[in-house]
């Protein structure tokens, strides 16, 4: 898998930056990348809640956990 890396200067709350980092107990890189894993993460989960009522699913809880045996 190619994992593309882009280069940037960003002008951060030195605050905000900091707690960030007490928080992940990471470095400058690894904090930004964590928060924008958890942006996409949040995103998603934004569209999936307002999906939410309108899907119907089906589901039979009992067969479903049924284990087939070997």
């Amino acid at each position: 898998m190619l994992i593309m890396i882009k280069r940037i200067t960003a002008n951060l709350p030195a605050d905000l930056l900091r707690d960030a980092m007490k928080v992940t107990d990471k470095g400058i890189t690894e904090t930004i990348v964590e928060g924008l894993r958890r942006l996409r993460q949040a995103r998603a989960f934004a569209k999936a809640q307002a999906l939410r009522g309108r899907i119907s699913l089906h589901i039979d809880l009992e067969e479903s956990r049924e284990r087939h045996r070997r």
